[in-house]
């Protein structure tokens, strides 16, 4: 007797299994899939938004420090990174050499070479 209650109770749990495993089957391929490309777009978007805020602003940035630096000539007063004030007495491909005194000479780097002096005078009488 225990036996067939078993029985009789496995039988119908068989049967709600796969009465709701037909149900999922039936809802899953009811529910519209997007299309795979979609999964890309967040992905794209992400690109983008790196490109305009980051890499780009970047690669204007290094154009305009090339220009600068090609556009360099004898007697321009320049400032080089490590905040070094000096007016070009030389100049080579590779190498400025900056007069920072009276008869004192120094080269450095031209890619060390910042900017010009003009921007300190600008901000100095903008104040």
């Amino acid at each position: 007797m225990l036996l067939q209650l078993f029985n009789l109770a496995m039988g119908s749990l068989k049967s709600w299994a796969q009465d709701t495993a037909t149900a999922q089957v039936v809802n899953a391929s009811s529910t519209a899939q997007p299309p795979a490309w979609m999964q890309f777009v967040p992905f794209a978007i992400i690109l983008l938004v790196f490109y305009f805020f980051m890499i780009r602003p970047q690669a204007k940035k290094q154009k305009e420090t090339q220009d600068f630096l090609s556009s360099l000539k004898v007697g321009d007063q320049v400032i080089t990174q490590s905040g070094i004030l000096g007016r070009i007495s030389g100049l080579n491909e590779k190498v400025v050499t900056l007069e920072i005194a009276s008869e004192v000479l120094i080269k450095v780097l031209r890619s060390q070479v910042m900017t010009s002096q003009s921007i300190l005078q600008e901000k100095k009488e903008g104040k």
